[in-house]
């Protein structure tokens, strides 16, 4: 039996959420997300909680039964709250600042690496080495801390680039080098 799926989600105040079908919408302050699930499971909304159950006890329907519970349990989430990722930048002269709607990012390359800012998310730069994805969208938040990370990921030797906060870089020891004769 799917434990996540069984748990009824809980819908804050100001927190709208409506059921057409297979497609859940949820509204909340001025952020809208929408998105459509499959057929087989059935998504209900009952005194103040949503209510995911599965048709019977297939091994595929027990797998959508949980993912399709935390799916519409992060819409609920990232429209009350919201998600966000931290992003850090190691390394002598590796620096980032927000110019306008884009991020500017000085990484060691002979020029400026420019992201800009998607649609209903913020990047925010509270110090020159640390960057904030925000956005209600779990998702999409996590692949644009991804492709930032991607533009210069740590290496390990001296751990410089870009990093998740709390993330380990294991290291590798440099070159051993020769013994003297």
């Amino acid at each position: 039996m799917s434990r996540i799926g069984k748990k009824p989600i809980a819908i804050p105040a100001g927190v709208e959420v409506k059921v057409d079908g297979n497609v859940v919408t949820v509204k909340g302050g001025n952020v809208t997300l929408e998105q459509s699930f499959r057929p087989e499971i059935k998504i209900e909304v009952e005194n103040g909680e949503i209510i995911v159950s599965r048709p019977d006890d297939t091994k595929e329907m027990r797998s959508l039964h949980g993912l399709t519970r935390t799916l519409v349990s992060n819409m609920v989430t990232g429209v009350h709250t919201g998600f966000s990722k931290e992003l850090e930048i190691n390394g002598v002269g590796y620096k980032a600042a927000k110019d306008g709607k884009n991020l500017v990012m000085n990484l060691g390359y002979s020029h400026q690496v420019i992201v800009p800012e998607p649609e209903g998310m913020t990047i925010e730069v509270p110090a020159p080495t640390k960057i904030i994805v925000k956005g209600p969208d779990k998702q999409k938040v996590g692949q644009l801390a991804a492709e930032i990370r991607e533009k210069r990921p740590p290496e390990p030797y001296k751990g410089k680039g870009i990093k998740y906060v709390g993330e380990t870089i294991i290291r590798k020891e440099g070159k051993a080098g020769k013994g003297k004769k």
